[in-house]
């Protein structure tokens, strides 16, 4: 069974499978009308969501096949304590494929254990977004026409944005490939992140304004800052518009650059740069629809056949519990299962987080 909890999970060549897929599906949709027909696709929606979930309804509908679930936690048996494992069982007997977006990092880990059929991570805390990524690639792929030698530019929330995460894990892999961090210092790119480039010798570097990052980069990927990660609300308040990109910061950048934001935006884009030829997120929204058709298409050709998810071998405990209070053991009455990385650090295995 293969499944998809974060980027590394796909090959270079099978993400570019999917982008060819895709592709296909934009030039010719009236072939793939009834791919997935008599299928149907489960949306385990554990937080709020309005594209992910209505551009995964979408694909699965323009494939031909069903949608079921729910779009509220408070609305299933989960507002009755069920848990994640005992939920997955039973929408196993229901559908064949599952889109599963939960607030608690490593959720979806729990999911692809208990699952029969294919899961997909739409979104764990601040952990990762996949699909977010793979809409991310194929907006690239579409507006510059390819993956290599690009430098790219990530702002705001470097540290719970779970789609800068992914983006950086899938675009590592491809040759040339520069990263521009451009954030607070309270929001930096959590540390085991910064080991994985430091270790794949990923080129990055860290400015401290838009306008001197923006003449060299070929894409910038803004975030918000996200509200709903933060317990103390007057630190959220100080650091929502650090940086902010409008008309006259536009006017430093390529002429063939694109912005991205997996959006929402609340206030880090001004409504001034959505006249800008270069402002790529309106077009990133649907090209999410069109690469989550290719990916539920795909997944379930793949249904067979063996997953490529290597377990990481587990160390003792020791007594101790993950401490990142955004990771699903808080919640779920789990067994703690560590990690040493490369640099013998100790790490939560459903949120990466150093103990």
């Amino acid at each position: 069974m293969r499944h998809l909890l974060e980027p590394t999970n796909l090959t270079v060549e099978e993400i570019d499978q999917i982008m060819e897929r895709a592709i296909d599906i934009i030039d010719h949709r009236e072939l793939y009308a009834e791919a997935c027909k008599g299928k149907k696709l489960a949306t385990l929606f554990y937080e709020p969501s309005t594209r992910t979930r209505l551009s995964f309804t979408a694909a699965m509908m323009e494939l031909g096949g069903n949608v079921l679930g729910f779009s509220d936690a408070n609305s299933s048996s989960v507002s009755k304590g069920e848990t994640i494992a005992d939920t997955i069982r039973v929408v196993s007997c229901f559908a064949d494929i599952v889109a599963m977006r939960h607030p608690k990092e490593g959720a979806p880990l729990i999911a692809k254990r208990f699952s029969r059929m294919p899961v997909i991570n739409a979104g764990d805390g601040g952990h990762n977004h996949p699909t977010q990524t793979l809409t991310d690639m194929l907006t690239i792929r579409r507006e510059l026409g390819h993956f290599d030698n690009l430098t790219i530019g990530l702002c705001g929330d470097l540290k719970y944005g779970r789609t800068v995460h992914s983006l950086i894990k899938a675009m590592s892999r491809y040759k040339g490939t520069r990263f521009v961090l451009i954030s607070p210092r309270e929001l930096q790119l959590p540390s085991y992140m910064v080991d994985e480039m430091r270790k794949s010798g990923i080129p990055y570097k860290e400015v401290n304004s838009i306008e001197e990052a923006m003449p060299e980069l070929d894409v910038l990927y803004m975030t918000r800052v996200q509200q709903e990660r933060f317990a103390d609300k007057a630190e959220y308040e100080r650091l929502k518009l650090a940086f902010v990109l409008d008309e006259e910061k536009m006017g430093y950048a390529k002429e063939k650059m694109i912005v991205l934001h997996p959006l929402p935006r609340v206030g880090e884009i001004t409504e001034g740069v959505d006249n800008d030829p270069r402002a790529a997120y309106f077009r990133q929204v649907e090209n999410g629809k069109f690469v989550r058709m290719s990916l539920i298409y795909t997944l379930l050709k793949w249904r067979d056949q063996e997953d490529n998810i290597k377990e990481r071998t587990l160390v003792s405990n020791e007594g101790k519990r993950c401490s990142n209070p955004h990771c699903i053991t808080t919640k779920e009455p789990l067994a703690q299962e560590f990690y040493v990385d490369d640099k013998g650090v100790k790490r939560c295995n459903y949120c990466d987080h150093e103990i």
